[in-house]
């Protein structure tokens, strides 16, 4: 067995999630390394979402009666947990939607119908970059369609970062929101926060960051990253699908206007007008997704039982041992950073000619899943020249058997391809 420096006790841990027990393909053990994806559940979020059902299934707020008064304690409950979670200054600063392309979409259409100094129209910028999830560039795209706007971006560097030489010409008077993922889905890469909100800041532009692949593998401090919105999803962090968090400054929730109307959104309403409910409320039309905020909730409690700091340093260690090993197979080519440092736990690669779906297919049949495909952030795959890449993402309970294992498949796929 391997020992790494800032190794959790995965054996104690993946204990906790049932599926890792599973086997495929008669008999091989799975090895789960699609984590960027989505992340496998433990049993105690299990638990805590069957236990919502079979005892507490009920709609939220207003209900008078046992079971929805302790579904609105739950589901309430939940938000306080997730404001803790991310050091939010207040509990109304948490917005739950169903996922973290709701969140950046719902960020977008308020600053479409905003009133002055939000508003983006015609003569605005928008600015996003090269590396984003599709969830972060079609929301602004359309956008810039819809008022004229303009959209610009930052490029790439060959070694996967962000090119910020001309961040002055990009970043301008004009520009009235920059919009940027913290950490990539495919690149791996750790973006320069401090840098492009220091530069959003004095042109006075609107920060708003797309922690997905943040927020389930290191400590997220809204505070700390001086952002006037994030985003994020419950799915990748031990939580249920279906549930995704948006985090707003609450001077800002306060003057944006909704995005959707309905049930729960509303202060009053007559056929003629209506008024909205103070956040965040006013941003959750209509019956919310009760159990997967709960589920969410209980996704927070296990993490931080474990502690973020701790997940972040297995997960570097793993990923360290992953860089390193990986390199040493013939052919194969990592798309984006090399090193461990300033990189996240997800690494995505080519294996010389062989397209990445057959390299997919042949892992899969040794039972080690992985992720093929543009992994919807296709101007990467075009930046770099490559039709898609494989991906493998790790998580606080990826063992360093499991790359060894992925190296050694990825050696059979060598082989049978010849």
């Amino acid at each position: 067995m391997i020992s790494l420096p800032g190794l959790l006790d995965t054996e104690a841990i993946r204990k906790d999630f049932p599926i890792l027990d599973r086997t495929v393909h008669d008999g091989r053990k799975i090895v789960y390394l699609d984590n960027a994806a989505t992340s496998q559940k433990p049993r105690q979020v299990l638990d805590v979402l069957n236990g919502y059902y079979e005892r507490q299934n009920s709609n939220v707020h207003r209900g008078v009666h046992v079971l929805a008064e302790e579904a609105t304690a739950a589901y309430e409950g939940a938000r306080d947990k997730v404001a803790g979670f991310v050091n939010a200054p207040s509990r109304d600063e948490v917005i739950f939607t169903k996922n973290a392309s709701e969140s950046l979409n719902l960020v977008a259409n308020m600053l479409g119908w905003a009133d002055e100094p939000y508003r983006v129209d015609r003569g605005t910028e928008i600015v996003i970059t090269e590396m984003e999830h599709h969830s972060n560039i079609v929301p602004w795209q359309l956008l810039s369609q819809r008022t004229g706007a303009k959209l610009k971006w930052f490029g790439l560097t060959d070694d996967g970062r962000l090119d910020l030489s001309n961040i002055d010409q990009v970043i301008t008077e004009k520009t009235k929101v920059v919009s940027f993922v913290l950490v990539s889905n495919i690149l791996g890469t750790i973006n320069p926060v401090e840098e492009i909100v220091r530069r959003a800041q004095e042109v006075g532009a609107l920060v708003v960051i797309d922690a997905s692949q943040a927020a389930p593998h290191m400590p997220l401090d809204v505070q700390a990253l001086q952002a006037d919105f994030v985003a994020f999803t419950g799915h990748k962090m031990c939580g249920p699908t279906g549930i995704g968090v948006l985090w707003g400054r609450q001077e800002l929730l306060e003057d944006l206007p909704p995005f959707l109307g309905g049930g729960e959104m509303i202060e009053t309403v007559s056929m003629h007008s209506s008024t909205y409910a103070p956040a965040p409320h006013k941003f959750e039309a209509g019956t919310p997704p009760i159990a997967q905020a709960i589920g969410l909730g209980a996704a927070v409690d296990y993490l931080n039982g474990i502690g973020m700091e701790n997940i972040q340093a297995h997960e570097h260690a793993i990923t360290e041992y992953a860089v390193r090993r990986l390199l040493e197979v013939p052919d194969l080519r990592i798309i984006g950073p090399t090193t461990a440092e300033d990189r996240g736990a997800a690494i995505s690669f080519t294996l010389g000619d062989i397209h990445p779906h057959d390299v997919g297919q042949v892992l899969d049949e040794q039972g080690i899943a992985v992720r093929v495909g543009h992994h919807c952030a296709r101007p990467v795959c075009l930046r770099y020249g490559i039709p898609a890449t494989t991906r493998a993402s790790f998580y606080l309970y990826s063992t360093p058997a499991e790359v060894d294992a992925l190296v050694d498949g990825l050696e059979q796929v060598r082989n049978f391809f010849g």
